[in-house]
């Protein structure tokens, strides 16, 4: 073997050597992008499951306002329910007491 061919070999090493680090540099290549696009997918569905919280948020929020809105009519229509059951209660109690008076008058 002359020194011509030694020097060949030497250089198809090295290519090869080189060719090996390419792959090995393209395979990280391929695992990072990989991986950045799973990122970009999860960040996606996170920010899109945050979008459907905030809307479910307000949608409640506003449930919530209408329910105490129709909490307070109802307590309201309960008091006047309850002051005019006390007013025909007390009524009723002075025509009882009326009726019962007016027999007694009469002895």
């Amino acid at each position: 073997m002359n020194h011509s061919d030694k020097r060949d070999e030497e250089n198809a090493k090295m290519i090869e050597a080189a060719i090996a680090e390419l792959h090995s540099a393209i395979a990280q290549l391929e695992r990072t992008v990989a991986g950045k696009v799973e990122d970009e997918l999860s960040n996606a569905e996170l920010e899109e499951e945050l979008a459907i919280m905030q809307d479910d948020r307000s949608r409640l929020a506003l449930d919530l306002d209408a329910a105490q809105a129709r909490q307070n009519a109802l307590e309201k229509s309960r008091d006047e329910v309850l002051r005019r059951l006390e007013a025909a209660s007390e009524g009723v109690a002075a025509a009882l007491g009326a009726a019962v008076a007016a027999p007694a008058q009469e002895n």
